[in-house]
C-alpha cells in the first residue's frame, strides 16, 4: 500500500458505563450502553467501514463495546488491547496513531472522552459540510463515530492533517 493511499481513523468512544463501586477502568457498560453499541457496528458496517485493525483501550466499557459492535461487521479486524489509550491525551494518541503500519487502511479507535474528542477535532483541518459543527456541539457523546480521512504514511498523522468525513451519534 503506498504512502499516498488515502487512509481512515474511525474514532469511537465506548458506549454508556455505569456508575459504580469499581475503579474507573473497571467500570462495565449500563443497559443503554449494551443498546447502543451493537448500533455503532451496525453503523460502521453500513457505511462500509471494516476496520483492517482495531486498537482497543483496556478499560472494562472499551472492551464491552468493541466485543457488541464487532459481531455486526462482516468480518472481525486484527484487535490490539493498548493500555496506552485509557486515559490518554491528545498528544499520546497521537503518538499511538503514528506507531501503525503503513499497510493498514482503515484504522478503528476505541476510547475515551476528552481524548477521542479532542483527536477527531484535532486531526479535522477541514470537514464535510456541518460535520465539524455537528459533532463538536454535540461533545462526542457516547458510542459516537468520527471517520477521518487522511493521505500519506500514518507517521505523518497530525494536527489539522485530515479531512471529518462522517460523524455518527446513536441518539442524535
Amino acid at each position: 500500500m503506498s504512502v499516498d493511499t488515502p487512509r481512515r481513523i474511525v474514532l469511537l468512544r465506548h458506549a454508556k458505563a455505569e456508575w459504580s463501586q469499581e475503579s474507573d477502568h473497571e467500570r462495565p457498560l449500563a443497559e443503554r450502553g449494551r443498546k447502543d453499541a451493537p448500533m455503532a457496528g451496525r453503523w460502521l458496517a453500513g457505511a462500509g467501514l471494516i476496520p483492517d485493525l482495531t486498537l482497543c483501550s483496556t478499560a472494562v466499557r472499551t472492551r464491552e463495546t468493541w466485543k457488541l459492535a464487532v459481531p455486526e461487521l462482516p468480518q472481525r479486524p486484527r484487535t490490539v488491547y493498548d493500555e496506552r489509550i485509557y486515559e490518554a491525551s491528545l498528544g499520546e494518541l497521537i503518538a499511538v496513531l503514528n506507531e501503525t503500519s503503513d499497510d493498514v487502511g482503515t484504522l478503528l479507535l476505541v476510547g475515551h472522552n476528552p481524548g477521542v474528542h479532542a483527536l477527531a477535532d484535532a486531526l479535522s483541518g477541514e470537514a464535510d459540510g456541518d460535520l465539524l459543527a455537528r459533532m463538536n456541539r454535540g461533545g462526542f457523546p457516547t458510542s459516537a463515530l468520527a471517520v477521518v480521512q487522511f493521505n500519506g504514511s500514518w507517521k505523518s498523522v497530525e494536527h489539522g492533517v485530515g479531512r471529518l468525513v462522517a460523524y455518527w451519534a446513536p441518539h442524535e
